[in-house]
């Protein structure tokens, strides 16, 4: 990344794409690429934002690739892809994102890693806002849309670029290239049950936490519990435990407030984002930016104005009294933390489910349904749909059918009806005023249309 170059990305439009095409873009090389999505019509907003940042998009049939190019792919596409068939009859270099992500990282002075199971891109974001907030202009690469960066002109601002030597990221275990990032400040929100098995994700993320000159570890985190014995650990948490201690946590109607302590200092804290793992995450961003020499202070007085992700708990809004609600919710520890939330304030919860794969059912569809049926209270009510499907040879033998069925086995109340526009049609008819509608899934970005749609129809209803 000493010089400029030319890169194509084959999946531009994806979560972790995009973001990391817009930073490379604006730091003068060129950029162009293509996605399966635009080809098939989906997102077109998002594909016509793309080209008006001047970015060119190809159809994903292999015309856009062409010789002095980088081609950047996940690791998983497969070969028969055109556009990779016609990069490697150019010998062409390819790199995962994941690779080219840890370029820019490893190259930054101050490159602070967030990892975890669960709530990685939002203490990204807070991470980023707070520096951003207090003049340090760091560079952000996170999953989702940051809300304080978003405009009209930036609907899709899930990447900031600020300076080269500061760089905050977002870093991936699932697919295990974590191992590539050299963290000066190594973020560990929580360990749990997601793509890989426990002893992967201890062995992953132990790496991840020695190699950093500084690990902010969760003190109340029994998965977590074996990282804390290094000696360049920082604790946050609710627990006695931690450095950087939450107390007298308190729901909100807009939110949620608690106090932090750190060594002789004491503030409260507000959030404009309920639930006590936001608060939690509200602590490791803290921790983590106190390293870097942000004040408590000026890390709270930040922290309220932070206006949160796209699709975590995002309010989509209310018609007929019945409020609509957008989560990435998707594993057993994200759906746990969301229906902790709901539960926080009174009202019934109609939820919507899209399991974001097969695979993800078959490696963790037992801890999912448990999650659903302890987090769901008397009235609530599951709608499921079929797992997201874009083609390929996925094994599609173990589908929504068995989540319900574990889900109704654990006392939940669970339905399967198999599109997610026959869900919605149920929804809508058992919906009434003082309910919430949530939308839960990842790997899809209509859901966020779907949400928007059942809000139209609740008010016209």
């Amino acid at each position: 990344m000493t010089e400029n170059k030319s890169y194509f990305f084959c999946g531009i439009g994806g979560s972790g794409m995009l973001p990391l095409a817009m930073i490379v873009a604006a730091r003068g090389n060129a950029v162009s690429g293509s996605d399966r999505s635009r080809d098939q019509g989906r997102s077109p907003d998002k594909f016509d934002w793309i080209e008006r940042q001047g970015i060119a998009l190809f159809a994903q049939d292999g015309s856009g690739v062409a010789a002095g190019q980088t081609l950047v792919a996940s690791a998983a596409v497969e070969d028969s892809v055109p556009d990779i068939a016609a990069a490697n009859t150019l010998g062409l270099p390819r790199m995962t994102r994941a690779d080219l992500n840890a370029a820019l990282f490893n190259a930054a002075g101050q490159a602070i890693g967030v990892g975890g199971t669960s709530g990685k891109s939002t203490v990204t974001g807070m991470i980023g806002w707070i520096l951003e907030s207090t003049g340090r202009k760091p560079t952000i690469m996170n999953g989702a849309v940051m809300r304080n960066f978003s405009s009209a002109e930036t609907p899709f601002a899930s990447a900031l670029v600020g300076d080269d030597a500061v760089y905050v990221s977002e870093v991936d275990e699932s697919d295990g290239s974590i191992a590539l990032y050299r963290p000066d400040v190594a973020v560990i929100t929580n360990i749990s049950l997601d793509h890989k098995s426990l002893d992967e994700l201890h062995a992953l993320f132990g790496d991840f936490a020695a190699k950093a000159r500084i690990a902010v570890i969760n003190a109340d985190d029994p998965e977590s519990a074996p990282l804390l014995a290094g000696g360049n650990v920082v604790r946050f948490g609710f627990s006695d435990a931690a450095g950087m201690r939450g107390s007298d946590f308190e729901a909100l109607p807009d939110g949620c407030r608690f106090t932090v302590h750190f060594n002789v200092t004491q503030r409260e804290v507000r959030l404009r984002m309920p639930g006590r793992h936001n608060a939690a995450n509200a602590l490791a961003a803290m921790a983590a930016v106190r390293v870097l020499g942000v004040s408590i202070g000026e890390s709270a007085a930040a922290l309220a104005d932070f206006t949160g992700l796209a699709r975590r708990y995002e309010v989509l809004g209310q018609a007929g009294g019945v409020t609509v609600i957008d989560d990435f919710a998707h594993n057993p520890d994200k759906v746990a933390a969301t229906l902790s939330a709901v539960a926080e304030l009174p009202g019934r919860a109609l939820i919507f489910f899209q399991p974001h794969g097969y695979g993800p059912l078959r490696q963790m569809g037992k801890e999912l349904a448990a999650s659903f049926a302890k987090g769901m209270r008397d009235g609530d009510k599951l709608f499921v749909c079929d797992p997201v499907y874009f083609g390929g040879t996925v094994d599609r033998s173990i589908g929504s059918e068995a989540l319900v069925a574990d889900v109704v086995a654990g006392g939940g109340d669970a339905v399967h009806l198999t599109t997610r526009a026959n869900c919605g049609a149920a929804m809508l008819d058992e919906a009434k005023a003082g309910d919430r509608i949530l939308i839960l899934g990842a790997r899809d970005d209509t859901l966020t249309d779907f949400g928007r749609e059942l809000l139209e129809k609740l008010g016209s209803a």
